[in-house]
């Protein structure tokens, strides 16, 4: 590992697909969602996740915009010095969830150090009747769930893979992108000429032991109904 001018840590063994003419970005500075009530929001944060409140922003306009849309912007801070943070428009409105998505797939993923770290808080959460999802294995990483006040649903993650392991399967994500991108071009194709399958499927299952328990439960549902 080396460290750049401010101290921060980079391999320099993992590299973008087009280094050559990237300029570094070294990581997340903050995410911003909207929030019904900040301190709603702050107390979930911050009494219960333990993410400090460390900057707050109030305005009428818009910077980037100009456009008048009064708001209150949160920030809570994460050990790394990034931080997640929301707009409350003073309306008492949450985002609405998108239509065409399932309600798994936007989510907010954090990292803790340990499993236990994550068994740990799971506990608590669900002292604050909060409901959790987990500890679900991904092999690379273990993994909770669960919905913060405002519907976003968050992740905390324990990396359990090594680093050498993470970086011999990154030699191969671009070729496996470019074979699924071959796949889904074919079946547009097929699409628009009235053929194919409504959904194209993955080319390969990681996760062969997910299919085994849901038929599991399927069948098992079957025979108690």
């Amino acid at each position: 590992m080396t460290r750049d001018t401010q101290g921060r840590e980079s391999d320099p063994r993992v590299t973008t697909h087009r280094a050559a003419a990237a300029i570094p970005i070294h990581g997340l500075h903050h995410f911003a969602y909207r929030c019904r009530d900040a301190e709603e929001t702050r107390n979930f944060y911050e009494d219960i996740l333990g993410l400090p409140l460390w900057h707050i922003i109030q305005s009428d306009f818009v910077p980037s915009t100009g456009e008048h849309c009064p708001y209150t912007h949160i920030f809570f801070r994460m050990s790394d010095g990034s931080c997640v943070a929301f707009f409350d428009l003073g309306d008492d409105e949450a985002a609405q969830p998108s239509p065409n998505t399932p309600a798994w797939v936007n989510h907010l993923a954090l990292r803790v150090d340990t499993v236990e770290h994550l068994e740990r808080i799971k506990a608590e959460l669900e002292k604050h009747g909060v409901e959790v999802i987990g500890v679900t294995d991904h092999h690379i990483f273990k993994s909770i769930y669960f919905f913060d006040p405002n519907g976003i649903r968050l992740e905390l993650t324990a990396q359990i893979a090594s680093e050498m392991r993470m970086l011999e399967e990154s030699r191969h994500a671009h070729a496996r992108l470019a074979e699924w991108s071959a796949r889904k071009a074919q079946w547009r194709a097929e699409r628009a000429a009235g053929r194919g399958p409504e959904v194209l499927k993955p080319q390969v299952n990681d996760r062969p032991e997910v299919a085994t328990r849901a038929a599991a439960a399927t069948r098992a549902a079957a025979t108690a109904g």
